[in-house]
């Protein structure tokens, strides 16, 4: 289920671009399968840079496209490398209907990049006596939605999915790839609330949006735990305080659907001197490593 999401982030970006165009004539046989399978997870700038290489240069760049993926480079197999082309095998057995190879559909790819969803619902004849056949797909609390509006086996995203794949996406891309792993970028951002409850006392109250909230799929429940740090610094910019907590999250999906639209509430409550101060949160999601910052004013 943890690749689900590794995949997921590195690929929705490019979900809909469903087509690579002609395939180059120059690229030996085994390189034009590498470019067409990598059609859903391959950037603008990698795809230029793989046709703008002499021959010789290719085997590298494919090794080094999918080592940069890994999930777990101390262990013999690429766990993504994997994953991904089992999907595309199970796509083209799944999605026989219609005139298009199954992994080419718009059920095929969601599957690819997405993996198998939780819950799927088909209604062959649709939800009522005038209905189209349609499936609903469930990925956490995401549901997404395809319609056959031919009655031809060609199943299609409908438009209201495609604007969740964008706000998935939003949520969840910053994963694995090169350019996001270890750099701090964030999954998610929060809003910072500064309350006060004293002359003395503060209360600063984070709070974030549960669907920016990256969980791991464990069984039948959803779960991590979100680290919340904070400095607190004088006028002089001198550290005075520092503390953290741990904030541990396990949800099933019906609970994650009643949270979709709500926020999360992380309460730091604070005793200073009269002064101004500056305060550093970072909040960290111990599922995917990642973490945002934010530097806030307060008075006291």
């Amino acid at each position: 289920m943890r690749i689900r999401w590794a995949i997921l982030g590195v690929g929705l970006i490019f979900l809909f671009s469903c087509a690579m165009g002609r395939m180059p004539k120059n690229l030996a046989p085994e390189e034009q399968e590498f470019f067409s399978n990598v059609r859903y997870i391959i950037s603008g700038q990698e795809k230029k840079a793989f046709l703008g290489l002499p021959p010789s240069e290719r085997s590298r760049f494919i090794e080094e496209f999918w080592k940069k993926r890994d999930l777990d480079p101390s262990t013999e197999i690429n766990e993504y490398k994997t994953e991904y082309l089992k999907r595309i095998t199970e796509a083209k057995h799944l999605f026989t209907e219609g005139g298009t190879s199954g992994w080419l559909t718009d059920r095929g790819r969601i599957y690819i990049l997405l993996g198998r969803p939780e819950e799927r619902e088909t209604y062959p004849r649709g939800y009522g006596f005038y209905d189209k056949p349609s499936e609903v797909w469930h990925y956490g609390f995401y549901l997404i939605y395809f319609v056959d509006s031919r009655w031809n086996g060609n199943f299609e995203l409908v438009p209201e999915s495609a604007r969740m794949m964008a706000e998935i996406n939003s949520a969840q891309m910053q994963l694995r790839s090169q350019e996001t792993v270890g750099q701090g970028k964030a999954l998610a951002d929060f809003e910072v609330d500064v309350r006060k409850t004293s002359d003395r006392e503060r209360l600063v109250v984070v709070s974030i949006p549960y669907k920016d909230i990256w969980f791991s799929a464990e069984g039948k429940e959803f779960k991590t735990s979100l680290e919340l740090t904070w400095e607190v610094y004088d006028a002089a910019d001198k550290k005075i305080q520092e503390g953290s907590k741990t904030h541990p999250l396990s949800l099933t999906q019906e609970q994650l659907k009643e949270l979709r639209g709500k926020e999360l509430l992380i309460e730091i409550p604070l005793d200073l001197e009269p002064g101004d101060y500056q305060v550093a949160l970072t909040l960290k999601n111990l599922t995917d490593q990642n973490q945002v910052r934010k530097r806030i004013k307060l008075t006291v």
